[in-house]
């Protein structure tokens, strides 16, 4: 395994790696047209990335009109290295050991679990001894782990989690202390929206909406985050949509989450037919049953959230929403009964769709953040 410093890059450097990336069958003549660079500077750009293992020459391209040599096509290596990210909610984690470029090697989901510190503990133990066993050899081995955060995060550091206890657990130090690779803190819905934007869209703006215990928005705007001045952008779940209605963990009454996440769903489907647990799919079937409690839990649902999407697309104009959800992913039909209340001239134009990632979304997005901090690039177009 080479040191992970050897993968700095320069300027020019990272430019021409990230047009390689994000573009197929280009060449160094095309390399020194689309960054106004010499020839003479792209090749021994080209020479260094290629000796560093990171880009790959896979064969000859079709020469011009004016004839001449035919150009040697270049390709992004995305064997080159190994990613970790993990997930982890409010009941459950789940992690993802991954080439660069996103090639699935190891998958690890779970589900229903309880957190707090020492189970924490307990279960990156175990995900970090499986993923040893997995692991191939590469250039550059584990170039990062990334660790996806149900709340604010800014600049690394927890702000803090409204409705599990975790944003007092050292997730650094604990990660650290059971590896020794690069480790990061990301909120989730940010990592989401990375991993959308990186995977499954063209678009130059995306926004993905993640439900789960809260509700948080991840903004991307030409492949860079957009966290605010204080780490609280896209914090959509706590945007006010019910006048003096319920208190929220965040100090406010009537925030969108505590009417629309997921778990607000749950737990108020199980206490009307007092079950013990409720997930998606269970939800899901006595709604396909025409189960009338299910139903008006559905529609309160969709309404209250066409009222925070309402919101957000006021504020940001995005290209594409996204939604991340396991209650939407279950129900895909009811995506139709929400575009039907975004009806205003705002509206008209965005694309409102159920996420292809699945619960993939944030362990891609970790693995896109690993990129980005290791490579020294700003934006990652791979096609999954």
């Amino acid at each position: 395994m080479k040191n992970l410093s050897y993968a700095r890059r320069t300027t020019n450097e990272s430019l021409c790696l990230e047009l390689i990336m994000n573009n197929q069958n280009l060449s160094r003549a095309d390399l020194a047209n689309l960054t106004g660079l010499t020839k003479a500077t792209i090749s021994v750009i080209v020479k260094k990335l290629i000796e560093d293992h990171l880009v790959l020459e896979t064969g000859i391209g079709t020469s011009g009109n004016t004839g001449g040599r035919k150009p040697i096509i270049l390709k992004y290596n995305g064997k080159a290295g190994l990613s970790i990210s993990i997930d982890v909610g409010y009941n459950y984690i789940n992690a993802l050991l991954s080439y660069l470029d996103g090639e699935e090697i190891h998958f690890i989901q779970k589900k229903p679990i309880v957190l707090d510190e020492k189970t924490i503990k307990t279960y990156f133990s175990e995900i970090f001894a499986s993923f040893e066993k997995k692991l191939p050899r590469t250039t550059y081995g584990v170039i990062g782990v990334v660790a996806a955060v149900h709340g604010p995060v800014f600049n690394g550091e927890i702000i803090f989690t409204p409705h599990h206890n975790v944003d007092q657990i050292a997730f650094r130090e604990i990660i650290e202390e059971i590896s020794d690779y690069p480790v990061y803190l990301e909120n989730e819905a940010n990592l989401s929206a990375l991993g959308e934007y990186t995977f499954t869209s063209d678009s130059s703006s995306l926004i993905s909406i993640n439900m789960h215990s809260g509700i948080g928005a991840g903004i991307v705007i030409n492949g860079k985050l957009q966290v605010g001045s204080h780490g609280f952008a896209g914090e959509i779940g706590h945007q006010i949509v019910v006048m003096d209605g319920k208190q929220c963990p965040c100090g406010n009454h009537g925030c969108l989450e505590m009417y629309a996440a997921n778990k607000v769903c749950f737990e108020k489907f199980s206490k009307i037919k007092s079950m013990d647990y409720v997930n998606a799919v269970i939800l899901r079937e006595y709604y396909q049953n025409h189960d009338q409690d299910a139903q008006q839990i559905i529609q309160e649902n969709v309404h209250y959230l066409s009222v925070g999407i309402n919101n957000l697309i006021a504020h940001y104009d995005p290209e594409v929403i996204v939604l991340n959800s396991s209650l939407y992913r279950e129900i895909p039909e009811i995506i139709q009964q929400l575009k039907q209340l975004l009806s205003n001239r705002f509206s008209n134009e965005v694309i409102v769709r159920n996420t292809a990632l699945n619960e993939k979304a944030t362990l891609l997005g970790g693995l896109v953040l690993n990129l980005q901090r290791f490579l020294n690039i700003n934006q990652v177009k791979l096609s999954d």
